[in-house]
């Protein structure tokens, strides 16, 4: 009997309909997540730039932000000037 490679995957999919609210969510992350990378493209930002820069509230940044480090995405960077806040930045 041959095993075809995925088939579990592919048989769920069949199955089960994701609902439109996770979809939804995962469009709203994935704006998210651009708008983030693109804004790290031009430099290393702090979260309060990062706020500013993307007309977000503080909580939201943090908590994409985070999200972004856990998959590596992006990872810290420098202290800033006042030894304050750090940078974050893409990573390579």
């Amino acid at each position: 009997m041959e095993v075809e490679k995925g088939k579990t995957a592919k048989y769920l999919r069949e199955k089960r309909e994701v609902s439109q609210v996770v979809k939804d969510n995962l469009k709203e992350f994935n704006g998210i997540k651009k708008a983030i990378l693109d804004a790290l493209k031009e430099s290393d930002l702090t979260i309060d730039q990062l706020t500013q820069k993307l007309n977000m509230s503080k909580p939201d940044v943090v908590y994409y932000l985070m999200s972004l480090i856990k998959y590596g995405f992006v990872q810290t960077g420098e202290v800033d000037d006042m030894d304050e806040y750090f940078t974050y930045k893409l990573k390579k």
